[in-house]
């Protein structure tokens, strides 16, 4: 199937967002500590969702899609901002070797699913479409990893921002879902 260039100028920078989200989340600097390494890693994932989003912006006439892109720019926009605001604090929570092995094992697991379910979501012409099928494991993998990481013991004040990670990106995978579903 040939693409349009509409189609491979997204693609091209889906794949630029992807491969910086893979190098900067691999390269993320970890310590003993869960709460940091959680940080350190989900920073430059939020950072891809939302330049995934703004591109997406670019091309979508999808009024509800464009909602649902909205949303990601401005909520982990935010996360970012709290994430960064609590790393110090954060950094101070030591884990174990047995925890931030289990820890760090799991998340890797999680993270390199996520990358290849990604890397291979693209289907086409359909600019819409690919975007969904691309976010949808975006937002599974960060969901996973914020559970991951409430199984430890972490910093209190990166409790509620892993549950709103959790409950945020829940509710947009069901209406990413709904949109593929209908169309």
């Amino acid at each position: 199937m040939q693409l349009s260039n509409n189609t491979q100028t997204y693609l091209c920078r889906f794949y630029e967002i992807l491969d910086t989200m893979i190098k900067d989340m691999s390269d993320a600097p970890l310590i003993d500590s869960v709460s940091h390494n959680f940080i350190t890693q989900m920073i430059p994932h939020h950072k891809a969702a939302i330049e995934m989003s703004e591109n997406l912006l670019r091309y979508t006439t999808l009024i509800p899609l464009q909602e649902i892109a909205q949303t990601i720019v401005t909520e982990q926009t935010e996360s970012i901002h709290d994430m960064e605001a609590a790393l110090c604090r954060c950094s101070g929570c030591v884990n174990s070797q047995q925890e931030l092995c289990l820890y760090q094992k799991r998340f890797d697991h999680i993270a390199n699913t996520m990358f290849t379910r990604m890397n291979n979501a693209c289907r086409g012409n359909d600019i819409n479409g690919n975007f969904i099928r691309e976010m949808i494991p975006h937002h599974e993998g960060a969901i996973q990893m914020s559970k991951n990481a409430l199984c430890f013991p972490i910093c209190p004040e990166l409790v509620p921002i892993l549950k709103a990670i959790i409950t945020s990106q829940e509710k947009e995978v069901r209406q990413m879902k709904c949109l593929l579903r209908q169309q």
